[in-house]
């Protein structure tokens, strides 16, 4: 019912073309734990990878999904010292540097606009 974002038509659409898979574990209390969250349901986290040319980063690819200008925070709780927009090849932009803040990093969206960003870590 309502709009597509109202209905939640992408996340459906992750859940049945990427579908969660088990893997059996010891019978051992975990606690729940996610590496990333994103503040707005508009904005899709589509990719993590490790950096192609520098192993203690790694590539975070965001877009917006609803058609709409937002800003969300990407929030994680890697220990990350720097955090920088790239374009598609990984390179860093030029005044692309993010603060990193308490609330994770901010970013701002236009519609269906990707965001790549280069995340540092402390290793």
């Amino acid at each position: 019912a309502g709009s597509f974002q109202e209905a939640g038509v992408i996340q459906c659409a992750y859940n049945l073309n990427f579908p969660l898979h088990t893997v059996p574990a010891s019978s051992a209390q975990c606690t729940a734990w996610s590496a990333f969250s994103v503040s707005s349901p508009a904005v899709v986290l589509e990719t993590v990878k490790q950096a192609e040319d520098r192993p203690e980063a790694m590539v975070v690819r965001l877009y917006e999904a609803h058609g709409s200008t937002v800003v969300a925070w990407l929030q994680t709780f890697l220990p990350v010292k720097e955090a920088m927009l790239c374009d598609l090849l990984e390179q860093p932009l030029k005044g692309g540097c993010l603060p990193l803040e308490p609330g994770g990093v901010q970013l701002s969206f236009t519609p269906f606009h990707l965001l790549s960003l280069l995340l540092v870590l402390e290793l």
